[in-house]
């Protein structure tokens, strides 16, 4: 497919071009919640919210769960690396993995300077992750690329949702490792001139999205099925939690911002 097969997207049409991949990157969620001031954990710091076990318990999954997906981050961009085509591609992606490497180090650091064991919280979440790198392991280059700006975003956007109900010293942590670490850009400027160059890839690339869009929305609704504090913060339990109505919405929000990342690609969700 060509750039110029996308479905409609008026705020590309009015510019000229499409959105722009740091804002397609990111769901509109996190900043409508700033707006309003937080109220319950929201509005606490960590002291006053972590005298509530299981809230404690929740965010030491939380960390724990963000902290390997940093980790797993790190060795699947170096491994990519590999399969660049030029060397000015292979030292981004390195750039891109260290930047990873050094979010999992804030996570493990608060981890431990909390009173936790950074391993022991990690644990819990290795099969899951893993089975999902190993199930999207790319077959090139592009589709390393695609997974990185694709499938990385869906999984941070759910961790985005989850962030705005956290107190603020654990918000602003999580946020802080969820910033873009230059996939955005990069990734729309590689697929995007590879589907100019040869438009046939595109319908291949769409194809590997949608399947990553699946595999991604399971696995983040297995990690948090997996673990009972996580998920009773989430559905209406401890830290204001998403009823069973948000949690759908939350979902829409997600599909919603996959839908714009594809059409800064240039391809059909």
């Amino acid at each position: 497919m060509t750039t110029s097969d996308k479905p409609d997207n008026p705020s590309a049409e009015s510019s000229g071009s499409p959105e722009p991949a740091e804002n397609a990157g990111k769901t509109g969620n996190a900043g409508k919640a700033e707006e309003t001031a937080p109220t319950g954990i929201a509005a606490q710091d960590w002291a006053q919210a972590s005298a509530e076990p299981q809230y404690r318990a929740a965010v030491v999954d939380l960390l724990g769960a963000l902290a390997y997906g940093e980790l797993a981050a790190f060795e699947r961009l170096a491994e990519d690396a590999k399969l660049a085509p030029t060397l000015e591609d292979k030292a981004e992606l390195a750039k891109m993995a260290s930047a990873e490497f050094h979010h999992f180090e804030r996570l493990r650091d608060r981890l431990t300077e909390i009173g936790e064991q950074p391993t022991l919280a990690m644990e819990p979440f290795v099969a899951a992750l893993d089975g999902f790198h190993k199930q999207t392991a790319p077959s090139d280059w592009l589709e390393g690329l695609v997974k990185a700006y694709v499938g990385d975003s869906i999984a941070s956007d759910f961790y985005r949702e989850v962030a705005v109900r956290l107190d603020n010293d654990t918000r602003a942590l999580v946020l802080a490792v969820l910033d873009d670490t230059g996939h955005a850009g990069f990734a729309v400027d590689r697929v995007r001139a590879a589907i100019d160059a040869e438009p046939r890839v595109g319908g291949r690339l769409a194809l590997w999205a949608r399947r990553l869009m699946g595999e991604a929305l399971s696995q983040s609704q297995r990690v948090v099925a997996d673990r009972d504090a996580l998920s009773t913060m989430l559905v209406g339990g401890v830290a204001d939690g998403f009823d069973l109505a948000e949690v759908g919405r939350m979902f829409s929000r997600i599909t919603e911002a996959h839908t714009k990342r594809m059409a800064a690609l240039g391809l059909a969700a």
